[in-house]
């Protein structure tokens, strides 16, 4: 399924959460906090992020998930996106 955002909107999938602390001690779910990065898999209507980006944003930044082909990504809106990561 391909899945392309409508207006200023990007697709993002999340890092994974740190499942351990720097200690070694696992943390349960509800613990773990949420990652504030992620690679763009779609955009809409932008030109300042593009497919492959890794960007920062706000810990709660998107609400709307949708699951595509077995993987979970976030819909959100370029006013999210605070930074892009280049090496």
């Amino acid at each position: 399924m391909k899945v392309k955002p409508i207006g200023e909107r990007v697709l993002v999938k999340r890092e994974e959460a740190e499942k351990t602390t720097a200690g070694g001690i696992i943390l349960q779910v509800e613990t773990q906090e949420r990652p504030a990065q992620g690679e763009v898999i779609a955009v809409g209507e932008v030109e300042s992020v593009q497919v492959g980006d890794t960007v920062i944003f706000g810990r709660y930044a998107g609400g709307d998930s949708v699951d595509v082909d077995g993987v979970v990504l976030t819909l959100m809106d370029l006013s999210d996106i605070k930074a892009v990561i280049y090496d």
